[in-house]
């Protein structure tokens, strides 16, 4: 096989990059709402609840429902990543999808595609016809550390707070068809395997079990992720939303080139970059839950 790097090779180098962020390069992405965005803003639309009203008389006025609508703006920001080849034998392995260089550009954007979508779950999102109205995330969407429904407070994960973000969801009227997710870390699904309610959970969970995992309970399916983000107190924020509730943004497509780099004795550097942007579309299908990891 020729050393020579073509625009076919590129191209298929890329492909991998794609394919891996895809597939494995992101944990939060596949429970998010997924857009394609050419521009560096765009709005998305959200459209508010409304009403029938009942029919009293014959031949009556048709009621017109004036139905809200509002806007969240979603800001793209750039991120790369490059890696320096010194032996041309090794430029091969770029256009096998299993090699580690398209691995690790994918599991780099991954990490801070992953990244993009935490920081937003609970940052601050921009409204309106021009996105210029701030709206932080409120307080009664909030679980406190301390929080129990009976006894003394258990600042770990524990299943009154599952209970309390489960009733917050559904009091708000969110389709209860619709996927709800919660994100934790190592530690909240120890403090889950330990507890007896989670050990006598049906024969259904029974093998998830024996392998250390807790895939769905009470309705929210459980992801891990070691990114989620701590408050001032060093609490961990753990994210409880339903589907639709957080949007991803991605830039049209991936960046990927490969050429010499002659200020490194002719090394290959091999490089990626790729565009995306996330926003919390409604506060009502988001719940935060503060966990102690002490």
């Amino acid at each position: 096989m020729s050393n020579q790097i073509t625009t076919a090779f590129v191209q298929q180098y890329k492909a991998n990059v794609e394919f891996l962020l895809q597939q494995k390069g992101s944990v939060m992405r596949p429970y998010v709402r997924n857009e394609t965005q050419n521009a560096e803003f765009q709005f998305y639309d959200r459209i508010g609840a409304t009403a029938a009203v009942e029919v009293l008389t014959r031949h009556a006025d048709t009621p017109l429902i004036e139905t809200p609508h509002d806007r969240r703006r979603c800001h793209l920001r750039d991120f790369d990543w490059a890696d320096l080849i010194d032996r041309k034998d090794r430029i091969r392995l770029l256009i096998d999808p299993t090699s580690p260089y398209a691995q690790n550009a994918a599991f780099a954007l991954g990490r801070s595609l992953d990244d993009v979508i935490i920081e937003n779950m609970f940052g601050t999102a921009y409204t309106g016809k021009t996105g210029s109205t701030s709206t932080t995330f409120p307080a009664g969407q909030q679980i406190a550390v301390n929080y129990a429904e009976t006894g003394s407070a258990t600042t770990g994960l524990i299943i009154d707070k599952l209970r309390n973000a489960r009733q917050k969801l559904i009091a708000a009227q969110n389709d209860k068809s619709e996927p709800r997710y919660i994100a934790i870390s190592a530690i909240q699904m120890t403090d889950l395997l330990a507890n007896s309610l989670i050990q006598n959970v049906d024969t259904s969970e029974i093998k998830a079990l024996v392998h250390g995992e807790v895939p769905y309970y009470m309705g929210f399916k459980f992801i891990e992720c070691e990114r989620l983000l701590l408050d001032g107190s060093s609490h961990r924020r753990l994210p409880c939303w339903v589907h639709s509730g957080m949007l991803l943004a991605m830039g049209s497509e991936i960046q990927a080139e490969i050429g010499p780099r002659r200020d490194k004795r002719n090394s290959t550097q091999v490089y990626s970059a790729a565009s995306f942007g996330a926003v919390r579309m409604e506060e009502e299908k988001m719940i935060e839950i503060k966990c102690d990891e002490s």
